[in-house]
């Protein structure tokens, strides 16, 4: 299974660090006064907020962008609109770094996110070191326990958590382990196959105080359009925008 895949490859990055240098990234993390950009507050904004995606590959497509200057495709995305920039860091499947974070997040005007399969707080604390405004927690890779425990630090460490769902099982756990922010997500980790129709069936099953965020398979301004009309604070666009000849 891809996921599997995914969350050894991840847990084996963490592995790699010495225990000692994770310690101390949460510490210094924790120690940081600097503010970050509130991807919460640009989600409070009125309308369909569109959250565009820098990667350049994925496991199910492979090389998306053989030419990656990611700067100038963060550049293009604000000179456009873009209300939030998701930032892949995955550095084996999805071909990411988590320095083209940071060298976005001090460069553009609006939140950016860390997107990757986290599994250890230490990566929380460097995506906080890295200037990230949000992180991303997926429910099918982590205990109850730890989705909670990552939450609180996220938040402890002033940042957003965008908790990822695909079924209404885990819009509950996400939920109870106290999300404030749920993304539906289109695809299905287990076999990366995609669904729009997902997110409109699960959307009624958040919470109205919970802000919900689209993902993936998003490609045309109709299904923009239903999303809106389903409610949604925000959508966020990949494969799409990295494939456009002019992402603006």
């Amino acid at each position: 299974m891809i996921l599997d895949q995914l969350v050894q490859a991840s847990q084996q990055r963490v592995q790699k660090v010495p225990v000692r240098e994770r310690v101390k990234r949460i510490q210094q993390a924790r120690k940081m006064t600097t503010p970050v950009l509130s991807f919460e507050a640009m989600l409070a904004q009125p309308g369909l907020q569109l959250i565009g995606e820098v990667k350049r590959a994925s496991p199910s497509k492979g090389l998306i962008a053989a030419e990656f200057d990611y700067l100038q495709i963060a550049q293009d995305y604000v000179a456009a609109g873009i209300d939030a920039i998701s930032v892949l860091t995955e550095p084996r499947y999805f071909k990411g770094q988590l320095s083209y974070l940071q060298a976005i997040a001090q460069t553009v005007s609006v939140p950016t996110l860390r997107k990757d399969f986290i599994v250890a707080a230490s990566q929380i604390a460097s995506a906080r070191i890295a200037g990230a405004s949000a992180v991303l927690l997926i429910v099918a890779i982590l205990t109850p326990v730890q989705l909670q425990a990552f939450i609180t630090l996220a938040h402890e460490l002033n940042l957003s958590a965008l908790v990822e769902v695909h079924t209404t099982a885990e819009i509950k756990q996400a939920v109870a382990a106290g999300a404030r922010i749920i993304g539906i997500n289109n695809r299905n980790l287990k076999d990366f196959s995609v669904n729009f129709a997902t997110s409109c069936q699960l959307r009624q099953a958040v919470p109205a105080e919970c802000y919900v965020v689209a993902e993936s398979g998003i490609q045309t301004a109709t299904q923009a359009q239903q999303l809106a009309a389903a409610g949604f604070d925000a959508m966020l666009v990949g494969e799409t925008l990295m494939r456009a000849p002019d992402k603006g």
